[in-house]
């Protein structure tokens, strides 16, 4: 392998039964679930056992796919298997915080857990939804959503872009998109994430932030908000993790940066296979990997 970059799966990748032959296998793994289920008991159910339902709220998705992440990635150094950058899609960028240095593991998971809490309160005041929109008709899309009122909020990949709103203007904007001849696919969320009207979240964070010990980021790791290298110091890391919930995703962007920087190896770490997805439509030439489980591990460390 050349240059690594980690990439921290985000929310919707979850599945029950996650990560669980890696807590089977991998001390460092039970170890990291075992400390985490003393500080927020029924985590572990909630990961490898509870149904589909109780995983998918979003209070305790984000606990879990944290944990998740992290598990894929720790299992992986366990291995040899070290990144030069790591970067986080939405929630991933937490797991990226504590996997950089910058935040202690309790710090970070105590973080992720309060974040899940808030966007949970504020999608149950604001109902939404969101779409993945697949069109080349960039511009015309962006158009659109500013005549519908939704907000195009993660710009994945060429030709897929996320947008956000209120769920009767979603509904709505999916009958528009049809009439374009625009192929848009709901997403399995309730909220309208990355949009203003995640600012009770966005000013819970703050606050919560204001009170965390920040440590030299030893990893670099990529701002959502910025698709740049985090600045090491603390009003500037606050002010990207806060300003993430509310603002887009600049996915395509992170990677294309990241190429210029020379990575050719792109390993995800967490549930589900969509970020590989996404680099694969984003870059030529270039190494991809995933690892979620034992057989995935194996093959990376043998890659």
């Amino acid at each position: 392998m050349g240059k690594i970059a980690f990439l921290m799966a985000g929310q919707g990748a979850q599945y029950p039964g996650m990560v669980k032959d890696l807590y089977d296998n991998v001390a460092c793994v039970k170890e990291l679930f075992d400390n985490a289920e003393k500080v927020r008991p029924g985590t572990k159910e909630q990961c490898f056992e509870a149904d589909k339902e109780v995983l998918n709220e979003t209070k305790n998705t984000q606990p879990c796919m944290f944990l998740a992440d992290v598990a894929c990635a720790l299992a992986a150094m366990d291995k040899g298997i070290k990144p030069d950058y790591i970067a986080g899609f939405s929630l991933g960028e937490i797991a990226a915080l504590y996997l950089s240095g910058i935040l202690s593991l309790e710090e970070a998971f105590d973080l992720v857990t309060l974040r899940g809490q808030l966007m949970s309160d504020a999608a149950s005041k604001n109902v939404g939804g969101m779409l993945a929109v697949l069109t080349k008709e960039k511009d015309k899309l962006l158009s659109l959503c500013k005549e519908a009122g939704v907000y195009p909020v993660n710009f994945n990949c060429p030709g897929q872009i996320v947008v956000s709103g209120l769920k009767d203007k979603i509904d709505e904007f999916a009958k528009v998109l049809a009439d374009e001849g625009m192929r848009a696919v709901p997403l399995a969320v309730s909220g309208p994430f990355h949009t203003p009207y995640m600012e009770s979240a966005s000013k819970g964070l703050r606050d919560k932030m204001a009170t965390l010990t920040y440590n030299k980021m030893t990893i670099p790791m990529y701002s959502n908000v910025t698709a740049t290298v985090y600045e090491d110091n603390k009003d500037a890391i606050i002010d990207n993790v806060t300003k993430q919930v509310m603002n887009p995703v600049r996915w395509e962007e992170t990677l294309l940066d990241m190429e210029k920087k020379g990575i050719d190896t792109y390993i995800e770490c967490g549930p589900g296979k969509v970020l590989q997805g996404l680099v694969k439509k984003t870059l030529k030439d270039v190494t991809i990997l995933g690892i979620n489980n034992m057989e995935s591990l194996e093959a990376a460390a043998n890659a």
